[in-house]
């Protein structure tokens, strides 16, 4: 594996994705072209940094590209194409959709049959019945993935279960939980969704042992955070997958990793999740699409392809801060599915800045005013 010293990055790596927008200024001969007098943007912007830093985010907007779909370039608009396409619409609508159909609804046919039994007549042999009921959700997810045409490659030794070891990945979809689970029943960290998604999370998914929380409560981390230092130290309970960026990102980037995962005192395994859009953007955009939409999306396509980097564990170093570890752990995994790294927190895309920070800028931008008024 890359040693963690070729992996490390500079401030100034970071500062590549932020917008320079003296890029986009005219220069040289255009300037001296104009007419004296009259005022200019490169002037405009030099009467304040914040200005600068405003016009910069509008033409090049870092943050916002983290979490856009990129439609694939069109490919089909002429005489000996277009036939083509239309022959693979009909066939993935008219053809691959039902057949797909066929295979979920008989997956679940077999999954329900087998999961209610198993669940409320073995409640008096709890470790048997656990392990039926990891099969069954393993089954259960390679049915979705087999919905999907997944093609699915894994690299590296399966996950096993340990005490004191949590599982971290990079996040694009809520399908990343299904790739995973069909090869380890993992107990995962997720954010409480409503309607048949959060009904499965309340029922099925609770027996393999994952932990829900809604974001707009407070009191919900300081449970999370006992709920999760009393899973690792388990043996017999399901390895730990958690998705620390806390957000689906568009699977160009990553951005910040939440502490939380990194502070537990236990070994942190990486893994990284890399889709192929030949087929399919698997990015799930949930402000733009419900959960159901987009998993139509991904039936009536071609194909899922998906790689997944089982990587070496990691622990702590002396004299490093959980933060540290955990932007250790980003760059391996960015490094290894060929991510973008961008110095953003996930959960902004849910908040507006706070009164302090306008205030901030504000402030910065009134004195400067003044600045160049008392020059003149």
């Amino acid at each position: 594996m890359t040693s963690a010293g070729t992996l490390k990055t500079s401030r100034s790596e970071l500062d590549l994705d932020r917008p320079n927008i003296e890029d986009y200024l005219p220069t040289g001969s255009s300037i001296q072209q104009e007419p004296r007098g009259k005022l200019r943007l490169h002037d405009l912007l030099d009467l304040s940094p914040t200005l600068s830093e405003a016009a910069g985010a509008i033409v090049d907007d870092s943050f916002t590209r983290c979490f856009k779909s990129n439609p694939p370039e069109p490919w089909n608009w002429n005489v000996y194409l277009f036939p083509l396409w239309c022959c693979g619409v009909v066939f993935r609508y008219l053809i691959l959709f039902p057949a797909r159909v066929l295979v979920l609804t008989i997956g679940w046919i077999i999954f329900l049959s087998s999961f209610i039994p198993v669940h409320f007549l073995l409640k008096g042999q709890d470790k048997l019945r656990r392990n039926l009921e990891r099969s069954l959700v393993e089954m259960m997810c390679s049915f979705f993935v087999a919905s999907w045409t997944g093609v699915v490659k894994y690299h590296g030794p399966r996950p096993s279960r340990r005490p004191k070891q949590v599982f971290v990945a990079n996040h694009t979809s809520m399908i990343d939980f299904i790739i995973l689970e069909q090869m380890t029943a993992f107990a995962v960290i997720m954010q409480k969704h409503p309607g048949w998604v959060g009904l499965l999370q309340s029922t099925i998914l609770e027996s393999v042992g994952c932990i829900w929380f809604n974001r707009s409560e407070a009191k919900d981390r300081e449970i999370v955070t006992r709920k999760l230092r009393e899973h690792v130290q388990g043996a017999d309970n399901n390895p730990l997958l958690i998705f620390p960026e806390g957000t689906c990102v568009n699977n160009h980037y990553t951005v910040m990793f939440k502490k939380g995962a990194f502070e537990l005192g236990c070994t942190v395994c990486p893994v990284a999740i890399k889709y192929n859009k030949i087929f399919v953007d698997a990015f799930w955009n949930s402000r733009k699409q419900s959960f159901t939409k987009h998993l139509l999306q991904l039936m009536t396509s071609w194909a899922v392809v998906c790689d997944v980097w089982y990587l070496e564990p990691q622990n702590l170093k002396p004299g490093e801060t959980p933060i540290e570890f955990a932007e250790r752990v980003r760059d391996i995994i960015s490094h290894r599915a060929g991510l973008k790294k961008v110095p953003w927190d996930g959960y902004l895309k849910y908040s507006r800045p706070s009164p302090k920070h306008r205030e901030r800028k504000q402030q910065n931008f009134a004195e400067s005013m003044l600045r160049r008024l008392e020059e003149k």
